[in-house]
């Protein structure tokens, strides 16, 4: 592999971790805020994911060192997940929905980038990308259903 290309995947694979950090943080935040009856399953579901979330962050973070690069500390964080952000009214249920399908069709562009970059030139992030990937659609099809609900 090409020293530009590693660079380049790297630098996506850091786009990445960074996107995973930042679920994991706000996926705790309206995991613990939300208020009311209607915010339960949603709370549940958000709390269960955050485990897998973290693993993806975790998996990056291996996979960036392996190939080379450095796992960058919390100074170089910048949030960018607008819609995921707490609500004001805890029991704005279907903010947290949106901003969940928000993030989640983020984390599915970035590890499509992902993957055609890493296409025959890094098979192990590309499977890699391809597993979370899945699991990203899985998450966002399940908070989709959510909305659906919600919204009737």
């Amino acid at each position: 592999m090409s020293t530009d290309k590693e660079q380049e995947i790297i630098k996506e694979l850091t786009v990445s971790y960074w996107m995973e950090i930042e679920t994991v943080m706000n996926y705790i935040a309206n995991s613990t805020n939300l208020d009311g009856v209607r915010a339960e399953e949603i709370k549940k579901s958000l709390a269960a994911d955050v485990q897998e979330e973290l693993t993806h962050a975790q998996s990056i973070a291996r996979r960036i060192k392996t190939i080379g690069g450095t796992v960058p500390g919390s100074e170089q964080f910048a949030a960018t997940q607008k819609l995921l952000q707490p609500p004001k009214d805890t029991t704005d249920v279907i903010s947290v929905i949106k901003g969940v399908i928000d993030a989640e069709e983020g984390a599915i562009k970035q590890y499509n980038k992902l993957i055609q970059l890493c296409d025959g030139v890094d098979y192990v992030t590309q499977d890699m990308c391809i597993q979370n990937l899945s699991d990203e659609e899985e998450h966002r099809r399940t908070f989709k259903g959510f909305l659906s609900e919600y919204e009737k």
